[in-house]
Order: C-alpha cells, then sequence, then structure tokens
C-alpha cells in the first residue's frame, strides 16, 4: 500500500486576494522565507507560498461569509519549524511587522515541550506555529516502534 509522504499543498479561499496577500506576504515570505508565484486557474487569480515541503496557496472565495472555527471545515492551522527559539523568532518577526501574533511560550496543557504562537489572518482563520517536538521527532524517526 502506498504511504503518503507529506502534505502537497493547501488551497483556502479569501475574501479579498489583495489583503490576504499583504498579510501572507508577512508571514511566508518575512517570518518564514517561503516562495512566491502567482498563477491563473479558470480564469481565477492564484497566490501560491512554497517551501521545498508544501505550498499553501489563496484563491478568491466565490461566497464571502466570516469564518467559523467550530463550523465543520478548518479549525486552525498549524505550521512547524526546528527549534523553540525558531518559534520565538517567527513570533517577535511577525509582531514586527504588525500581525498581532501571541507571545512565543510553552503551552504544557498539550505537551512539555509545546511552545507555540497563535495569530488570526484576515478572515480569521487561526494559525499557529509549533516547534519540532520530541514526541513528533520520535514518531518520524521511529516509526516501526509505534502502534
Amino acid at each position: 500500500m502506498p504511504e503518503v509522504i507529506g502534505i502537497d499543498h493547501i488551497y483556502v479561499s479569501v475574501s479579498n486576494i489583495v489583503r490576504s496577500q499583504v498579510f501572507y506576504d508577512k508571514l511566508f515570505l518575512g517570518a518564514l522565507k517561503f516562495r512566491k508565484n502567482t498563477f491563473v486557474l479558470a480564469g481565477d487569480p492564484h497566490v501560491q507560498y512554497y517551501n521545498r515541503h508544501f505550498g499553501y496557496v489563496l484563491r478568491q472565495a466565490r461566497v464571502v461569509a466570516p469564518h467559523e472555527s467550530y463550523a465543520p471545515g478548518l479549525h486552525h492551522f498549524c505550521l512547524r519549524v526546528e527549534s523553540i527559539a525558531d518559534v520565538h523568532a517567527v513570533a517577535r518577526q511577525l509582531r514586527s511587522a504588525g500581525i498581532e501574533a501571541s507571545e512565543a511560550r510553552v503551552h504544557a496543557e498539550y505537551a512539555s515541550d509545546y511552545t507555540a504562537t497563535f495569530f488570526n489572518d484576515p478572515d480569521g482563520i487561526r494559525l499557529e506555529v509549533t516547534n519540532y517536538r520530541h514526541e513528533r521527532r520520535e514518531r518520524h524517526d521511529h516509526w516501526d516502534r509505534h502502534p
């Protein structure tokens, strides 16, 4: 049976692609050092942010409604960086770019080594940046030992 080896891309519909592009430029280009391209698909403009691992694509929504994280659909999207220091650096970078990111801190209610910062995109989609925790590394490196 084929194994899924990663997430290829994520599509996010936004209410205002120009406004969202300003926000995501600060996040992906400024704080996380992704790359960016634009393309048109079926007549609709798209903006793609990508790194070596996956792409995050914006497209204009056809129906505009407030995002509700507790309705069916996306609750939040979490990005992982290598270290706790990296989480703190991202939070500082976002705040200095005018994004209201929470202070990076330990969230022991999730795990003893879980450090994260939280923030919302212009449509209210909750985003998070966390560190590569011990349990996740162990799972990756020793997959055959985990049930």
